[in-house]
């Protein structure tokens, strides 16, 4: 167990007044324990309490020749996991992750009528979206790796690959540079495909005049990058140009306002009120951008909803963009930032220039 994101998380807990909690995701039970677990239908659940005390309950089919530096409790199955859980649990108040299963749930609240159950995910969010010294480095190294993945991407978008094919390519390209996977499935959407924000790849071509939506992102040491370029095919408008600029724009006024002190929603509202002001707010139609760490989409988002203070050390996208479906035309710029003590440090370095990639005719 890291004794360092333990303690944060226990810290936590008594400010929250929880003292004990049932961690069951698999992405916190890797943020505390270094490793990752996928045990499908069968219980896994790490139990904590505020004096100290760490239990994971597992099953026997996962077994485990490293030292997790944690009291492991075994079952197989034949027994009932949920009742060997329910021996550790005191009476009281007890933090269950908001991704545990309900059957799970519902057979320990049986078990334990007496207990008082809360959502105790918000106390390791919390903590997670603080990268110490370690994550923050390991997110500079997934979005510099994730850099030259895009570098590579942008000439393919001319060969006259569909979507589905380089979606594929671009699938290859983060196995061949060493990451364990991509840390979501990959967005290459040509021209009126662009202007469906999260349009499903098909095999759709592109052609010219296209602007091409490239959202793309790996997971490289088990910390997840992401990124967006737009680029154009052959020629762009000058109303495209117009809509890249303006999205352009506001994504460094998005960036300029990314720093502690100020409230996620000001960085929303810093890239949402300048869209507005030049006639595209109806087309922008998402949250500016989400917190990133061990997943790609993690607690935090930037939103205009989100009052919450930013603070030094969180990792999260500024994403603005503008969809105008009718005119065939999407726009999304993406960076990564990391919160410094006195702003922000821009984790991409792929250039935000206009880019009009030349046909192969």
């Amino acid at each position: 167990m890291d004794k360092e994101k333990l303690q944060s998380i226990l810290n936590e807990m008594e400010v929250k007044k929880v003292p004990q909690m049932i961690l069951t995701d698999p992405a916190a039970i890797f943020y505390l324990t270094g490793k990752w677990f996928q045990p499908g239908e069968r219980l896994l659940a790490l139990y904590l309490n505020i004096n100290g005390e760490a239990k994971l309950v597992i099953n026997k089919l996962f077994p485990q020749n490293e030292n997790l530096d944690v009291d492991l409790v075994w079952y197989d199955d034949t027994e009932d996991a949920v009742e060997i859980l329910s021996r550790f649990i005191e009476n009281g108040k007890v933090g269950i992750d908001k991704t545990w299963q309900a059957g799970f749930l519902l057979h320990l609240q049986e078990l334990k009528k007496e207990c008082i159950y809360c959502n105790g995910s918000i106390i390791v969010d919390h903590v997670r979206m603080i990268k110490n010294k370690k994550e923050q480095e390991l997110m500079r190294r997934a979005s510099a790796a994730n850099d030259q993945v895009m570098e590579k991407l942008i000439p393919l978008v001319a060969k006259g690959y569909t979507e589905t094919e380089l979606n594929a390519i671009v699938k290859n390209l983060y196995k061949e540079s060493g990451h364990q996977d991509v840390s979501f499935d990959p967005i290459t959407a040509y021209g009126k495909s662009g202007a469906d924000p999260h349009h499903v790849t098909d095999d759709t071509k592109g052609k010219k005049g296209d602007s091409v939506v490239l959202d793309i992102g790996g997971i490289l040491g088990d910390y997840c990058s992401d990124m967006t370029r737009t680029v154009f095919l052959g020629e762009v408008s000058e109303r495209a140009k117009e809509i890249y600029e303006v999205v352009k724009e506001a994504q460094l006024r998005g960036i300029k306002a990314a720093r502690p002190g100020n409230r996620m929603c000001d960085v929303d509202l810093a890239c949402r009120n300048y869209i507005e002001e030049k006639g595209f707010g109806k087309y922008f139609t998402h949250r500016t951008g989400h917190s990133i760490g061990i997943e790609d989409h993690e607690y935090g988002d930037v939103s205009s909803v989100n009052t919450e203070i930013i603070k030094p050390g969180q990792c999260f996208s500024i994403e603005p963009g503008i969809y105008i479906q009718e005119e065939e035309i999407g726009v999304r710029i993406e960076d990564i930032v990391l919160i410094t003590e006195d702003g922000c440090e821009v984790l991409n370095h792929v250039t935000k220039d206009l880019i009009v990639v030349p046909l192969n005719e």
